[in-house]
């Protein structure tokens, strides 16, 4: 099986580079990024459709993976798959589907949880949408370049339950920043307020495997001036993509909204810009009650 990744960022590179370790004929296309080692240049998103089994995208938003795929569709051969592991709107995602199978392509939306770390590690975990002949024929791909993938159902879906899932881990950090500085505030010590809430009904991945709190719980970005792992700027990316789906099926999501609006004021006008998610804290302990 021959594959094509389009995208060479922090997250395409290495997933690309774990398929040809394994084996795989990997080519390669960015208009910015130089291919890593294993994976063969291609001078243009067509040249590459026309040469592989598998197209994966792994793109900044939707617009871009719209016009992508526009593009390179067309140029494929009937029965070859078209990946999308970029995370975009439920309706690109779809829409892309659709112009996919009018023109005898296999469709499968597949973003990923577990950064890049997880893309380095080959430990990502893949939500997808599409065909469940089409998810079969993919999972050796996933197997290689992650610890799991879901099916989730028709085309969108993965988008669907990666957006979900992130407008979770967007509320839950922010309350658990919002504990932690208010913990402060009530004399409580840090340590001794995580020994409680990891063992606690205050559970959460938030607090158990990325503690906002410098030297609390296992190491995480905080423990390092919250270096990214996972960008606010890619959270706040996640919760509008959340709640623009929210407005396209009339869903009530109030928290998610909040959520939406505190890391837009985060990222826009408070510094967050550039920094983890989880570097809430700070901003959460540099503020009083009314301001």
């Amino acid at each position: 099986m021959k594959i094509g990744v389009i995208g060479l960022g922090n997250m395409g590179s290495p997933m690309g580079q774990n398929l040809a370790n394994a084996g795989y004929e990997v080519y390669g296309f960015d208009t910015v990024a130089s291919c890593p080692p294993g994976i063969k240049k291609v001078s243009s998103p067509t040249e590459l459709a026309n040469s592989v089994d598998v197209v994966l995208t792994m793109l900044p938003d939707g617009e871009i993976v719209k016009k992508v795929a526009s593009q390179i569709i067309p140029e494929m051969s009937c029965g070859t798959i078209f990946l999308d592991c970029s995370t975009i709107d439920v309706a690109s995602a779809r829409d892309v589907a659709s112009l996919a199978e009018k023109n005898g392509i296999s469709p499968a939306d597949a973003p990923v949880s577990g950064g890049v770390g997880g893309a380095v590690a080959g430990t990502l975990t893949f939500m997808v949408g599409g065909s469940e002949l089409t998810f079969l024929k993919l999972e050796p791909l996933f197997s290689i370049m992650g610890q799991k993938a879901v099916h989730c159902g028709s085309s969108g879906n993965g988008q669907a339950a990666k957006i979900c899932n992130n407008m979770i881990l967007g509320a839950t950090m922010i309350v658990t920043c919002e504990a932690f500085s208010l913990a402060d505030k009530l004399g409580l010590d840090r340590n001794k307020m995580f020994d409680v809430v990891s063992t606690s009904s205050g559970y959460s991945w938030s607090m158990n495997a990325y503690c906002p709190a410098p030297g609390v719980g296992p190491e995480s970005p905080s423990d390092n001036n919250y270096q990214p792992g996972f960008s606010a700027d890619l959270m706040l990316k996640d919760l509008r993509l959340s709640q623009k789906a929210a407005e396209d099926v009339n869903a009530d999501t109030p928290l998610g909204e909040h959520a939406k609006s505190l890391y837009e004021s985060f990222v826009e006008n408070e510094g967050g810009n550039g920094k983890d998610f989880s570097a809430m804290l700070p901003r959460f302990s540099q503020r009083n009650r009314r301001s």
